[in-house]
């Protein structure tokens, strides 16, 4: 078997960790016989982190063109009974090379008529969430376990949420976040495949096919319980903390809001 070609991102991160370590080394002995060209390593550096760049880039590319594909192959779906009462097809939005998912039950309403996932009430609050831990919206991919409005914003029948399931295993499966937020009961039932609810599950990191999962209130359930937003606040700074841990793209922690 002919032996892999060597990926010339990792020969620059080795090549400039190298460069480093002499460079230090020469100064801990003031060495000037061993003078390092500066130039040359900071040169290193950028073709580094331009090659990082351009690696990232084609990856979401491919993501973004492996979603849109899959998106537009479920416009004629029919595979459960939501699909005689949709307006429009509700697939997901955000970055295809995000870190961080957060994944709901269903759409509503709003979501319905614009097709755009969480962009009602709830989705004004998920995105003051998303904003605490100083991420946008921009930052991260939101989705659904269903793809179509069930009738008056009820939670999905069993049949229904698995017909649809398997299409969300695929985008997480193209996506590939490090970390999954479930907000609400069917979501977390449904991706963790447990019985157990929410109030036992939230704020605890389960692992699902190598993402960790972090269980917490839907948006929803905080309008109609503002006092539990603290208690989502806590779950989300588990979230950046784990997030910092893994070396995710993180922003500033801001603090709770509501």
């Amino acid at each position: 078997m002919t032996a892999p070609a060597p990926d010339p991102r990792e020969e620059y991160r080795d090549l400039v960790i190298a460069a480093r370590r002499l460079a230090e080394l020469e100064e801990s002995f003031g060495a000037e016989g061993m003078a390092i060209d500066r130039g040359r390593i900071a040169d290193l550096r950028r073709r580094h982190a331009a090659a990082r760049t351009a690696a990232a880039d084609t990856e979401g590319e491919k993501k973004a063109a492996a979603l849109a594909e899959m998106e537009q192959s479920l416009q004629d779906c029919r595979l459960c009974g939501l699909a005689a009462g949709r307006n429009k097809l509700v697939f997901g939005a955000g970055d295809p090379d995000a870190d961080l998912m957060f994944v709901g039950e269903a759409p509503g309403r709003d979501e319905d008529i614009q097709g755009i996932p969480f962009v009602g009430r709830a989705g004004q609050l998920l995105n003051k969430i998303i904003e605490a831990i100083g991420l946008t919206r921009k930052d991260v991919y939101i989705g659904n376990v269903c793809k179509c409005r069930p009738p008056g914003n009820r939670t999905p029948a069993p049949d229904e949420a698995a017909a649809c399931l398997r299409f969300l295993f695929k985008q997480i499966e193209i996506i590939r976040p490090s970390i999954i937020v479930t907000l609400g009961n069917p979501a977390t039932q449904a991706i963790l495949d447990t019985r157990q609810g929410i109030t036992r599950l939230r704020g605890r990191f389960s692992e699902w096919k190598g993402v960790q999962v972090m269980p917490t209130f839907h948006p929803a359930y905080l309008l109609r319980s503002p006092d539990k937003k603290r208690e989502v606040w806590e779950d989300m700074q588990k979230v950046w903390a784990r997030m910092k841990e893994l070396g995710c793209r993180i922003g500033e922690l801001k603090g709770g809001r509501g």
